[in-house]
């Protein structure tokens, strides 16, 4: 009788660490753009409630993401919209705001963005820096969105954080801005670099009043 329990004993065992290893076989492995995305804080993400932020000098935001309510300040006039019902008065904000969000949250437009293609990476000599780090490219269909056909080479560290990219508009071979993403900071488990600078000269995009709320 003892045997017989210990044998049972023995193949439940077997049958447990067989669904086990099972389960970790079938667990989905990230991609790039998830590993990217995750080490920027998008798993914090679904918690944001609100995020404001000043764009250079000049444009200053706030985001629902959850209502898609968006309002522009500047030194002229106040500009509120939903995003859900764009007009053709809304429309040249509505291209404000996408550009400066994808400034801020590029790792997560990764994520968002419709019609992209994104390169397998590689390693590669970084064009200000000159020091080797990874590599993926960004292709955006030739239709739709505000920039269709643009292309960008997105250089991030082995801990998967964007530290350079350079944009080529229309998937030309030569890049007509190159900058580095840098002094990065923690909003509520949100990373987010306020500074790009290029390689050459005074040229900095800062960005300021950067906040982030949570439900």
């Amino acid at each position: 009788m003892k045997n017989f329990i210990y044998l049972i004993f023995i193949a439940f065992l077997f049958v447990c660490c067989k669904k086990e290893t099972k389960h970790t076989v079938e667990k989905k492995s990230l991609t790039i753009a998830e590993k990217i995305a995750n080490a920027h804080g998008f798993e914090n993400w679904k918690n944001v409630s609100e995020i404001t932020f000043t764009f250079g000098k000049n444009r200053s935001w706030v985001w629902q993401p959850k209502t898609n309510d968006v309002t522009l300040t500047t030194s002229k006039d106040t500009i509120s919209y939903n995003r859900s019902s764009i007009d053709s008065m809304s429309m040249k904000t509505d291209r404000a705001f996408i550009n400066d969000k994808f400034w801020l949250l590029i790792p997560f437009q990764l994520i968002w963005d419709e019609g992209l293609t994104i390169s397998e990476a590689i390693k590669t000599k970084a064009p200000i820096s000159k020091t080797e780090i990874n590599k993926i490219t960004l292709t955006y269909a030739n239709e739709g969105g505000y920039t269709p056909g643009d292309a960008y080479d997105i250089y991030f560290n082995d801990d998967y954080i964007i530290t350079e990219w350079a944009f080529r508009k229309g998937n030309k071979t030569k890049a007509g801005l190159i900058n580095t993403f840098e002094n990065y900071q923690d909003f509520n488990g949100i990373k987010i670099a306020l500074n790009h600078k290029k390689a050459e000269g005074d040229w900095s995009l800062p960005f300021t009043n950067v906040k982030v709320i949570l439900d």
